[in-house]
């Protein structure tokens, strides 16, 4: 499955450690991971010298080609959620997932259009047992 990992680079990167979880475990389940690069450590470098309408074009092409899209909200960013509203728009199934006792907008929290999931996770076994939840549901014929 082609999923696209959504997480916060100029908001923060505070989380880094669970993205970089999130996105081996996909990897090793075998999914195809496009954003794979911006969940480990050394993306900001990288990140800073790209022209903003390549990373725009680049990320709207990635989340169109995806099946599916995961993001790890704890931290606000302005990307992030504008990443989950287009590929809501677009009919992706989407999960945020978020640290327990993390404050999430309510404009996530509150959201009920169809294909989104907003959970809550414990640890960082949680957050994966989240994720190979989400991507069971999302493989059923049908959906």
């Amino acid at each position: 499955m082609n999923i696209y990992f959504s997480c916060s680079l100029t908001g923060g990167r505070s989380d880094q450690p669970i993205y970089a979880a999130i996105v081996d475990y996909l990897l090793g389940q075998g999914h195809v991971v496009p954003t794979a690069g911006l969940a480990h450590a050394g993306v900001m470098a990288e990140e800073a010298v790209i022209d903003p309408q390549i990373v725009y074009r680049r990320d709207i092409r990635w989340i169109d080609e995806a099946q599916a899209v995961i993001a790890e909200v704890s931290t606000p960013s302005h990307g992030v959620g504008y990443e989950i509203a287009y590929a809501l728009c677009a009919g992706k199934p989407v999960l945020c997932c978020f640290r327990a006792g993390t404050g999430v907008s309510k404009m996530i929290t509150g959201n009920t259009m169809p294909g989104l999931t907003v959970q809550a996770y414990a640890d960082m076994a949680d957050a994966l047992r989240l994720v190979g939840d989400f991507i069971l549901r999302t493989n059923r014929p049908g959906q």
